[in-house]
């Protein structure tokens, strides 16, 4: 198993998770316990996403695909041009 990325949060992480399983790839979430323990843990590196070896490749393709999303012209608000509202 490789440790591909670390999300943001607990809710980012739980996105991914989705979007990767819907794609066929077996994630591991590291670190969901610890994150009760964010008062007395550093809030970087808690969460962690793991795939299998042969599945590294695809998985940090997709979500480097996730990151690099922009909005469709027309589908943002007038108020925050620029920012993906989902």
């Amino acid at each position: 198993m490789q440790r591909i990325y670390e999300p943001e949060n607990l809710l980012e992480a739980e996105l991914l998770i989705g979007m990767l399983s819907s794609e066929g790839v077996k994630v591991h979430l590291a670190g969901r316990d610890l994150v009760g323990a964010a008062g007395e843990l550093p809030l970087q590196g808690l969460l962690g996403l793991a795939v299998a070896d042969e599945q590294a490749e695809y998985a940090r393709a997709l979500i480097a695909a996730y990151n690099a999303a922009q909005p469709l012209p027309g589908d943002e608000p007038e108020s925050l041009p620029g920012i993906l509202i989902c």
